[in-house]
């Protein structure tokens, strides 16, 4: 299987394996830029994504994620993630050439694509499920099936519920076949038994067969959840771990220019067993999860005190692991904090909770943003948000309001939000529409398909008469777009933002600003970004000459004045790039 794929790989595609082989780091050092997008929404199909690449590089992007596209069934497919055929796209987005065409495309434009590999579960529509209800237990043994209840009900003791409101439990009966059938997610999302071999070899085959698209990053969903044991959580179990390194192997053998990109929905302290050992790799990147939810956590508290003790953490880790950060991203805002650490302030998990909900839909005195709830859970208190960056930040509100000064203000927030996002390490990751404010999308309450499901409030289509405005700097859209395009520039001309820096958190004895150090090959960055509604001092005090990178002026880094919502880069140097 793997030399079939190997054999069926493109030259193209082969000597960019040899290009990044030579050069196995370069993902690594602080350039690339990423792109979240919903092909369907940004383009309609992936030709109109293919004839809006000048568009894509336009912003900076060299990195684009497409999200999930393979043929799913319509009103049952969790946004893609019930893959019924890993061979075909959904047909309404275009085929598997006009997939190949536009990762060719893309390679020409120097931009690496991604797409999501959903390895835990397919569609109950995908072939094998429907010849397993149809009783053929050579299908059957590739899920899991049982005659009755009783170990199902003995799995439900130590596994616990993705959807408790939406999906409850983890087992469905399958009325074709009359036997229960392990479903973690969702009803028509078949979990597959990795235990059988011929599932692990038949979607490798499946994963390598999409490489061999032009795909350069694999992101593999839903990673912890792929082995099954009775007694346990089901979740970050060990062999989920030799399976992910086979799968390592697997690319190096094929495809080695791909890469493996892990999603694990952990703090970062407990995600990194997932990028495996020097002697036994696994997945070359992961997602920085924790940081996100902190971030707004901070945004309404307008204290940086917990996003400190988690980024702490973070900066403690090793430099050669590569995380990719964003402030949004096409899933919910889940609150799962570090709710020992904040206790010591006097906050109570559930309070608190329905505090940042609240806060984040407006029902706050002071607070211009503007969302939704997601799987609302009354009792136990454990609502999850949603929203576009923009309109978190205030902007649909002073829009509707017509209120300038409060558009400017919101506007200024989000642009503070992006510098901290790409002062951290790793790949920052923009949701396509950030780049010119977009704003939330109601009109998905009017679609029978989506209004049940409140993240299509941020999956609105791209607005492309908005995005028309970009240059136009009198705008919303123009304000965005080159604030962007400027902290992007600034990122890719100075040492201290590489990926390989020394990264630390600089003291501002101030709970509303937060520092962050940057070095490098003889440049240091000082980094200030002040969360409060007021203007604040950081009672810094470097002793070197700093320029602000953001006005271009020389500023002492001495008792720092930073605006409310507003940020600074103070940056010196050392000698000639001095080691």
């Amino acid at each position: 299987m793997l030399y079939r794929n190997y054999e069926e790989r493109s030259t193209e595609l082969k000597q960019l394996d040899e290009a990044r082989e030579v050069a196995s780091d370069w993902y690594k050092d602080g350039s690339l830029t990423g792109m979240l997008m919903y092909v369907q929404c940004f383009a309609k199909n992936l030709k109109g994504v293919k004839e809006h690449l000048d568009y894509i590089k336009e912003c900076g992007v060299d990195y684009l994620h497409l999200m999930p596209l393979l043929e799913s069934p319509a009103g049952r497919s969790d946004g893609g993630y019930a893959v019924a055929d890993y061979r075909k796209v959904q047909p309404e987005l275009g085929t598997m050439k006009d997939l190949a065409d536009l990762t060719s495309a893309c390679h020409k434009q120097g931009i690496s694509t991604c797409l999501d590999f959903v390895m835990n579960h397919t569609s109950e529509d995908h072939e094998w499920a429907r010849r397993a209800k149809a009783g053929e237990k050579e299908y059957q043994d590739r899920y899991f099936f049982f005659d009755n209840w009783d170990i199902p009900n003995e799995f439900e003791k130590t596994v616990p519920q993705v959807f408790p409101q939406t999906a409850p439990g983890n087992f469905t009966w399958c009325e074709e076949a009359h036997k229960v059938v392990m479903t973690t997610f969702y009803p028509y999302q078949w979990d597959l038994n990795y235990r059988n071999p011929v599932v692990f070899n038949d979607m490798t085959d499946n994963m390598l067969y999409l490489c061999n698209q032009g795909i350069d990053v694999i992101r593999l969903d839903a990673t912890p959840y792929i082995w099954k044991t009775l007694g346990t959580t089901c979740r970050n179990l060990p062999q989920v771990h030799t399976l992910v390194r086979i799968m390592h192997m697997a690319c190096d053998v094929v495809c080695p220019g791909t890469l493996l990109l892990g999603e694990v929905v952990m703090e970062p302290s407990k995600v990194v067993p997932y990028f495996g050992t020097v002697e036994k790799p696994e997945c070359h990147m992961l997602y920085n999860v924790t940081t996100m939810a902190s971030t707004w956590h901070t945004v309404a508290t307008h204290d940086v005190r917990l996003l400190k003790h988690q980024l702490a953490s973070v900066f403690a880790l090793p430099r050669q692991y590569t995380f990719l950060n964003y402030l949004r991203c096409h899933d919910d805002i889940g609150w799962g904090l570090d709710y020992p650490y904040l206790r010591q302030f006097g906050v109570e998990e559930v309070a608190h909770k329905k505090f940042l909900n609240d806060y984040f839909r407006g029902y706050c005195y002071g607070s211009n943003a503007r969302g939704e709830l997601y799987n609302d859970d009354p009792r136990l208190g454990d609502a999850r948000l949603c929203g576009t960056t923009a309109s978190l930040c205030g902007v649909e509100a002073a829009e509707y309001e017509r209120d300038a000064g409060k558009l400017d203000w919101s506007l200024k927030l989000d642009i503070m939000l992006h510098a901290f996002l790409f002062t951290q390490s790793g790949i920052p990751v923009l949701y396509s529409g950030d780049e010119i404010a977009q704003l939330n999308d109601y009109t998905y309450h009017d679609d029978p398909l989506k209004k049940d499901d409140s993240r299509y409030l941020h999956r609105g289509s791209m607005n492309w008469k908005d995005a028309a405005l970009r240059k136009d700097k009198t705008t919303r859209q123009g304000k965005m777009f080159s604030a962007i395009k400027k902290l992007e520039k600034i990122r890719s001309e100075h040492a201290a933002f590489n990926g390989g820096a020394d990264v630390w958190l600089v003291e501002t004895y101030n709970d509303h600003v937060l520092g962050i150090g940057r070095y490098y090959r003889g440049e240091k960055l000082i980094a200030l970004f002040n969360f409060s509604d007021n203007d604040e001092t950081a009672w810094i005090n470097e002793h070197e000459d700093y320029t602000d990178l953001w006005t271009g002026e020389s500023r002492a880094a001495k008792a720092v004045g930073v605006p409310s919502h507003d940020f600074a880069w103070l940056v010196t140097e050392y000698g000639n790039n001095a080691n």
